[in-house]
C-alpha cells in the first residue's frame, strides 16, 4: 500500500483530457483496501476541476450529488460545462464520469475574492485539543484530535469536533483537502444517538451512502494550520441521515459550511 497522503496529493493532481470539446480533466483513485472510490475523494477532485477551470476565481460553494459508487480500479474523467463566466462570478456545472456511467454531478460557483464588511456570530472555539487526544481516523491521512471516539455504540448527542492538520501543502490545495474531510465523519455523527450502533457497522448493523453533499468557502482554507470541524446531525427520518457542520481555524474564523444527506437502512 502506497504512503496514503501523497497518494491523495496524486488524486487532486488532475490532468487535461485533449481531443475533448469541452473542458475535461482525469484523476486517478485512491489505493484502498475495498473496490468503492471514497466520496471524499470525488469532493477533492471536484474542487480542483472547478479551479483549473477558473483559475482566477474561488470556489465558493459546491453542490454535489451521488447517483451511483465509483469504482477504483477506474480512472474518473471530469467534464465541466461552463454555464456563466463574468468578472466577479462564474458557475459551471460538472460530471465525474466512469467510462458512460455518471458517479457525481456537481454545480460549482466561483467568485473573486474581494474586500467588504465581516460578521460571523459563533460560539469560541477553544484550544487546540492536546496530543493526549490524538485518534487515527481511516481514511484521514493526517494528524486529527477529538474527545469523543466515533466508534463507541454508546448512546451520546448527535454532535463531533474534530481538530486537524495536514502536512504543509501548496495554500490552493487547502479547500480541495478540507472538501475531502467533511465527508468522512458525518455519518458517524449521526449515529452517535442511535443505541449499539456506531459508523462501524456500515455494511453488517445497516447499509448507508451519501446521496449528496454540499459545501459553501466563507474565507480562504489552510489545511496544514490547525482547524476545528464541528458536526451536528438534527435528524434521522425517512431512510435518510442528514448532518451540517462548519471549519473554523484555531483563532475562531469560520471559513467553510458544508451539510450531508445519506441514505440509512437498518439490517434485519
Amino acid at each position: 500500500m502506497p504512503d496514503m497522503w501523497n497518494d491523495l496529493l496524486a488524486c487532486l493532481d488532475l490532468k487535461p483530457v485533449v481531443g475533448i470539446d469541452n473542458i475535461a480533466l482525469e484523476g486517478g483513485n485512491q489505493t484502498l483496501p475495498y473496490h468503492r472510490v471514497f466520496g471524499g475523494q470525488v469532493l477533492g477532485q471536484l474542487m480542483v476541476a472547478a479551479h483549473l477551470a477558473f483559475p482566477d476565481k474561488t470556489v465558493k460553494s459546491l453542490h454535489t450529488a451521488f447517483p451511483r459508487e465509483g469504482r477504483s480500479d477506474t480512472p474518473i474523467r471530469y467534464h465541466v460545462n461552463i454555464l456563466h463566466e463574468g468578472r466577479s462570478f462564474a458557475t459551471a456545472s460538472l460530471l465525474a464520469c466512469q467510462g458512460e456511467q455518471v458517479i457525481a454531478t456537481a454545480v460549482a460557483s466561483l467568485h473573486v475574492p474581494e474586500e467588504g464588511s465581516e460578521r460571523q456570530s459563533l460560539p469560541e472555539v477553544g484550544p487546540v485539543l492536546g496530543p493526549e487526544h490524538r485518534v487515527e481516523l481511516p481514511l484521514l491521512p493526517w494528524e486529527a484530535r477529538a474527545v469523543d471516539d466515533l466508534d463507541s455504540t454508546e448512546v451520546a448527542a448527535p454532535d463531533f469536533t474534530l481538530w486537524m492538520r495536514t502536512p504543509p501543502v501548496e495554500p490552493e490545495l487547502g479547500a480541495a483537502l478540507a472538501a475531502y474531510a467533511t465527508d468522512l465523519t458525518l455519518i458517524g455523527t449521526a449515529l452517535r444517538a442511535e443505541e449499539g450502533i456506531s459508523h462501524t457497522g456500515n455494511g453488517t448493523d445497516f447499509l448507508s451512502a451519501v446521496t449528496t453533499h454540499t459545501l459553501w468557502f466563507h474565507r480562504p482554507v489552510r489545511s496544514d494550520v490547525w482547524q476545528v470541524l464541528r458536526q451536528h446531525s438534527p435528524i434521522l427520518a425517512g431512510g435518510r441521515i442528514f448532518g451540517r457542520g462548519d471549519i473554523l481555524t484555531e483563532d475562531g474564523q469560520l471559513v467553510a459550511s458544508y451539510a450531508q444527506e445519506a441514505m440509512f437502512r437498518l439490517r434485519s
